[in-house]
């Protein structure tokens, strides 16, 4: 391996933004990411170790600004930002800022160079961003009057160009409240005593190596710019490299960014099927670059496929060709499967709407998905079992796209005996399973087109938990056995809010009349409503009102399981 040449050196600011430098932020570098919180951190401290007295600039304490890397040539200005391009951003837009506010004040030269015919250097801006935001920087921020163009838009912005915007919008906030005289003060403070550690290397084969070890040593980036950098610079023509660049880039900008990277976590899950045992990066280069050599199919094939279903599953639409009320089915699965409390399951709903195009096929295979992780939710699988049981299901895909002929997405009969166990239980006592299978419940009750906000939502019950003495609930449930019911289906509810906890003991009629119902005096779920309509409330009801939800819910997800005899007051069956 050839020596790997680095240099360091620490420049003051007007040492990095001078005409030994033209920085140029790579493809394959993430977005502008500095929030407001970022700026206004670094605008605060510059300003705290500036001080509020008089004196020399050159006589104040430096501030240290952190380390950029670059793939630079000696002697060459060009300088390909390996780390870094947060900072650089940054500065420039604080230094144009400052510039506008103080326009005699001499700050252009630290945003553009002044082309020379005897020296051979071009007119040129000192920081060029990536190819996406360059143009809108450089109009609004870096030149002259840009900043009053960039505080008149209000249109919608990409992430980045939102950032941008939001940053300069702050700095000028903060910078006009200060006078003149110590604005122009940090001004000079930070171009004299603001250093930089500049860190450089020759060749882009070094900058990659040091992208990747930077990366594992604490660099903010996230292991989708690493494989992007990688990715992409194996594709071998440039126009091709650049074409692909923008195409990673519009998908990951159209899903988030957050989101992107969580994706990269699913499509190793859809290639390895196993739990993640190292980091994503290492096994996603593993299981998944090295299984597809091409890099422009992985581009296309992987991640751009797997992002446009990543996105549908997300956003509860699919993108396919069905019928109107295919359509709505497939869709309220999405919902379904987007409010269990974990996403081990969205994998295989990739590997699903990727497998197969035809309405019906999806379908089957969402709702046979959906009902195997109700199943693993209800048992309250863990998540190494969850995990292996969902890679199986990946296996089966492989072989059938649809849920026919895949015994993986099926419940074996031992697994539907074990659910309708778990539903036929003290489901109260299982807080994410209960709220999840009483709204599954309720809204195959009720009306097909009801919202559910899981955010107020509450599971409530009609027989209280503690009875109080001399109650009628003691007169009818008088004893241990008949209160067993307590936190099981046939005793429960649902309620848009948590009401007053004293209330949920009083007895039946003060309880439907004042709290099961709303303002209006009508319930908004169907499992509520069924309680209002009974006249009292004994064993005898919530046997009853039990057996007739297990069952409503059995035909839900299909949970064909042999009848077997129950004990004295025990409607399993």
């Amino acid at each position: 391996m050839a020596r790997m040449e680095i240099r360091g050196e620490h420049h003051p600011v007007k040492k990095v933004f001078c005409n030994d430098f033209i920085f140029r932020i790579p493809r394959y570098q993430r977005p502008y990411a500095w929030t407001q919180e970022n700026a206004q951190e670094l605008l605060s401290d510059l300003l705290a170790f500036m001080g509020d007295g008089g004196g020399k600039v050159a006589d104040l304490p430096p501030y240290f600004l952190g380390s950029i890397v670059l793939a630079k040539e000696d002697h060459k200005p060009e300088a390909d930002v390996i780390d870094g391009q947060q900072r650089l951003t940054t500065l420039t837009i604080l230094l144009a800022v400052l510039r506008d506010l103080e326009p005699e004040y001499g700050l252009t030269e630290y945003l553009y160079q002044t082309g020379n015919r005897a020296a051979g250097t071009p007119d040129q801006y000192r920081v060029f961003l990536r190819s996406r935001d360059e143009e809108f920087f450089r109009e609004h921020v870096q030149a002259t009057g840009g900043l009053a163009k960039l505080a008149a838009i209000t249109r919608s912005l990409p992430d980045a160009q939102k950032r941008i915007r939001e940053n300069a919008n702050l700095f000028r906030r903060e910078l006009e409240k200060l006078t003149p005289e110590r604005r122009q003060r940090l001004a000079s403070y930070i171009v004299q005593r603001c250093y930089l550690v500049v860190v450089s290397t020759p060749d882009e084969d070094s900058a990659f190596r040091i992208f990747s070890v930077l990366n594992d040593r604490g660099l903010d980036l996230s292991h989708a710019d690493i494989l992007k950098a990688e990715i992409i610079s194996r594709i071998d023509d440039e126009a091709a490299q650049d074409a692909y660049g923008a195409k990673w880039e519009e998908v990951e900008e159209a899903i988030g960014r957050d989101r992107f990277k969580d994706l990269f976590g699913h499509l190793r899950m859809i290639h390895r099927r196993a739990k993640l045992e190292g980091t994503v990066l290492a096994e996603f280069r593993e299981h998944v670059v090295k299984k597809v050599a091409d890099p422009q199919k992985l581009v296309d094939d992987v991640i751009v496929a797997g992002a446009r279903a990543f996105d549908q599953i997300r956003r509860r639409e699919w993108a396919g060709d069905a019928d109107e009320r295919t359509q709505k089915n497939i869709e309220e699965l999405l919902d379904w499967l987007n409010r269990l409390d974990n996403v081990d399951w969205v994998p295989v709903a990739i590997r699903i709407l990727q497998a197969s195009a035809d309405a019906a096929n999806v379908l089957g295979a969402l709702t046979s998905l959906e009902r195997l992780a109700a199943f693993l939710l209800a048992t309250r699988t863990t998540v190494n079992d969850r995990l292996r049981r969902y890679a199986a299901v990946l296996d089966g895909l492989d072989k059938s796209p649809s849920a026919d002929g895949n015994a993986g997405l099926e419940l074996s009969a031992a697994e539907k005996t074990a659910f309708v166990a778990a539903l036929d239980g003290e489901l109260y006592l299982e807080p994410k399973v209960r709220v999840y299978v009483l709204l599954r419940l309720d809204r195959a009750l009720g009306d097909a087109s009801a919202k559910y906000d899981v955010e107020t939502v509450t599971v409530e019950h009609v027989l209280p938990q503690t009875p109080r003495d001399k109650s009628q609930w003691l007169v009818n449930f008088p004893n241990l056995t008949e209160r067993a019911w307590t936190h099981r289906l046939g005793n429960l509810l649902l309620l848009p809010r948590r009401k007053n906890s004293e209330a949920s003991n009083w007895d039946f009629e003060d309880k439907k009349k004042k709290y099961f119902t709303s303002k209006k005096g009508v319930s908004t779920y169907a499992l509520t409503s069924q309680v209002l309509k009974e006249s009292s409330w004994t064993p005898t009801v919530v046997e009853r009102r039990h057996g007739e939800l297990l069952k409503v819910l059995k035909e839900l997800w299909s949970l064909d399981t042999l009848n077997r005899p129950g004990k004295a007051g025990d409607s399993r069956s």
